[in-house]
């Protein structure tokens, strides 16, 4: 059930686990978007396998990520894929729900946070890794946008990809957490359904918003775009 994938980033390798939770193009369009400076000091909330974290240290020149992961069993894989890309003095690895964060750092110690967190809403207890991978139990969106805002500095900025039908669900929530959304864009199915939403949002930001055109994902045989490695929004 696991196998070691190449990243196709600068010969960035990554083992997934079937039995687990495999990351999506979710994950890749994300670490696009992601905008990191030298000397940032940024969060992931959510890590999963890292792969976030992992092509980000890549993509930018940023040394220092930290990346909470409630799931042991993630944060282990995450763990083992950071020392697998020999990456362990960039990334670490903290085994804890990120509403947890005062065990581990002060309010308004980061300048960057992303995330791609679980986002299918649930009314149900859901216990297995991959259940609780997509669905927002561990962290309602609520909590997400608190913490978030809680970690970062003043005008310092948050990335996240969401389902594009909880939208309104996610801006209400920045906003009401000091976060406002700065950039926006959704992404297309190629067969004209919008999936996601993917925002950065600037705590203590101005109230204006610059909406990008919709990405494609894929053609119109359902095949995911290459395209979506090399492409930047905002940069």
């Amino acid at each position: 059930m696991r196998q070691i994938e190449d990243l196709q980033c600068k010969g960035l390798k990554i083992i997934q686990d079937k039995s687990l939770y495999t990351f999506s193009s979710d994950a890749v369009i994300l670490a696009n978007y992601i905008n990191l400076k030298k000397n940032d000091l940024a969060l992931e909330i959510g890590a999963g396998s890292g792969v976030i974290s992992i092509l980000l240290s890549a993509k930018t020149p940023c040394q220092n990520i930290v990346a909470f992961e409630a799931q042991k069993e993630m944060a282990l894989l995450a763990q083992e894929n950071v020392k697998l890309n020999g990456l362990e003095e960039k990334i670490k690895i903290v085994e804890d729900k990120v509403q947890n964060y005062k065990k581990y750092f002060q309010k308004h110690s980061f300048d960057v946070v992303f995330s791609n967190p679980p986002y299918m809403k649930t009314t149900e207890e859901v216990s297995s890794v991959r259940s609780r991978a997509r669905h927002d139990q561990m962290l309602p969106v609520d909590e997400l946008c608190k913490a978030a805002s809680d970690l970062l500095k003043s005008k310092g900025a948050f990335y996240v990809v969401y389902s594009a039908q909880r939208s309104c669900e996610l801006i209400y929530n920045l906003i009401k957490h000091n976060l406002s959304p700065k950039e926006m864009f959704y992404t297309d199915n190629g067969k004209g359904r919008v999936v996601l939403v993917v925002i950065k949002a600037v705590k203590d930001g101005a109230h204006d918003v610059k909406v990008y055109p919709n990405l494609v994902t894929n053609d119109e045989d359902g095949e995911y775009l290459e395209k979506l490695h090399t492409k930047n929004f905002g940069k």
